[in-house]
């Protein structure tokens, strides 16, 4: 239908993007989702999460909000404590130096748990989090560090229920459909979407548009020219179409570049994974029990503080710190007596590990300097104050003192065999710079002023993320300013069709 007007085009299908389109299906009646992955690689980045999600909650009672059907021995089983907007708004401001959007802050924290309430009225499926965010104490699982619950199915599971929202509702989706540019009537208003799909160009006109294509960590060029020398190397988690499209055409009509566009998202990642994600094996390469163990390079020497916060705090800024050491390579060593602790990630036959009685054996098969890592851990054990409790529920202060590099919780001697270590590389989830919005999802110009017609959510907005981010919170951005986004593309859609 050539002369067909949409309400909404939605450029994008990962939670973001699917958030808006559920958003604006609320409120307006012809939605369309423009995917640049052909249907068989549809999710984006979602697909490759995890799916665990950070909120703000008071107490059980928000938990059970979300999961309705929780059994009251699951409940009994179980201690969450709370994880308030005050600690979620801190957690922010802690671990991006104090430089993330206040006002963007504000919405993400105040609309997490809504938000979430809003897509499990909607069909999407939530559960507790015990397999990657708790650990037996005494009778009750307590889970640690702010994450509690995931999607039902992780990251694809999200997806998958996301597009079943959308198909319910009504919402058209076009596979392997390429955004080339935005279209602009006379008065500069965003009035359509220039596409490259299987049958060549075509011009789809729309009353609004939303943006929410992802970042540019596909894209080996822009990863070279902004995140700096090396970074052209790396694994990518995901998929490999987030190539910075939807960021270079709002740039093109006029868009304000926001946020830290000199860093990124990244994890420890299988030395051997794939250079783009894998659909079987999803996020299940990357190797987040570090805290537990040593991380060392290929000299054996330790670099960083395995301890120093909660994973859920340190992943993004260690994932990147692999990049500096020699190859970008690292290995993470355990011993048997942490091995119960070690994330099922771990596991899997895909993984680059070995096993070994000795740790000069261990070194020996993992290609790293053998009398290195003997005199690392060494030093490491002689250093570990050992009358401190150990607890891997809580930041436990058992530290050592007098390393060069301490380790300052969760520090456990290695002298148990048999010893396991896991080779790791830099493996990139997604960046942080991307366009300017305000309050309503729309994208600002320089002067601040918003481009009619123009929103958007999820990575591609800048402002949120500065050198790190508290783990879970990149999927809550992605509904909740997808949510935001999606709601006001459709409120000033209907708008026009009013004049």
């Amino acid at each position: 239908m050539p002369d067909k007007v949409y309400d909404v085009i939605v450029v994008g299908a990962g939670n973001a993007a699917l958030s808006a389109a559920i958003a604006a299906r609320e409120r307006s009646e012809d939605i369309l989702v423009v995917e640049k992955a052909p249907e068989y690689f549809r999710g984006g980045n979602t697909y490759f999460t995890g799916g665990i999600i950070r909120f703000a909650f008071d107490g059980i009672d928000d938990i059970k909000a979300l999961i309705p059907d929780m059994s009251e021995a699951e409940e009994s089983s179980i201690e969450v404590g709370s994880y308030t907007e005050d600690d979620y708004y801190d957690d922010m401001m802690r671990v991006t130096h104090g430089l993330t959007d206040p006002e963007l802050a504000q919405i993400l924290v105040s609309q997490s748990h809504p938000t979430m309430k809003w897509l499990q009225e909607h069909g999407v499926r939530f559960v507790l989090s015990f397999g990657r965010q708790a650990f037996k104490d005494g009778d009750k699982f307590r889970f640690w560090g702010g994450l509690v619950v995931e999607a039902v199915g992780a990251g694809k599971g999200l997806s998958d229920q996301q597009f079943d929202v959308c198909q319910r509702m009504g919402v058209d989706v076009r596979y392997a459909t390429q955004g080339v540019n935005l279209i602009q009537d006379q008065k500069g208003r965003v009035s359509g979407l220039r596409v490259l799909g299987p049958d060549g160009f075509e011009d789809i006109q729309a009353r609004s548009v939303v943006l929410a294509a992802g970042g540019f960590e596909a894209n080996a060029e822009m990863r070279c020219r902004y995140l700096g020398p090396g970074w052209e190397t790396v694994k990518v988690r995901g998929i490999p179409y987030n190539t910075g499209d939807g960021i270079r055409m709002a740039l093109d009509v006029g868009a304000q570049s926001h946020g830290h566009w000199s860093s990124c998202h990244a994890v420890a990642w299988d030395m051997n994974a794939p250079a783009f994600g894998d659909r079987v094996i999803t996020e299940l390469f990357q190797k987040h029990s570090y805290p537990f163990g040593l991380i060392v390079n290929l000299n054996g020497e330790r670099f960083l503080d395995e301890g120093l916060d909660f994973r859920n705090y340190t992943y993004v800024t260690y994932g990147r710190a692999l990049l500096t050491q020699p190859q970008g390579l690292a290995f993470q060593v355990f011993d048997e007596k942490v091995k119960h602790l070690l994330r099922d990630e771990y596991w899997i036959s895909q993984a680059t590990m070995a096993q070994a009685n000795t740790l000069e054996e261990l070194a020996a098969r993992l290609d790293i300097d053998p009398q290195g890592l003997v005199n690392t851990v060494n030093e490491y054990n002689a250093a570990v104050q050992t009358d401190i409790p150990y607890n891997p529920t809580v930041k436990d202060g058992r530290r050592t003192e007098g390393l060069a590099v301490d380790k300052t919780n969760w520090a456990e001697t290695i002298d148990t065999p048999p010893y396991y270590g896991w080779a790791v590389t830099t493996g990139i989830s997604f960046t942080f710079g991307g366009v300017k919005i305000n309050n309503r999802g729309q994208v600002v110009t320089n002067a601040q002023e918003p481009i009619p017609g123009l929103y958007a959510a999820g990575e591609m907005v800048g402002g949120l993320f500065y050198y790190n981010y508290p783990g879970g919170s990149g999927l809550s951005a992605g509904m909740v300013f997808g949510r935001l986004s999606g709601t006001s593309a459709a409120e000033d859609a209907n708008l026009l069709k009013d004049i």
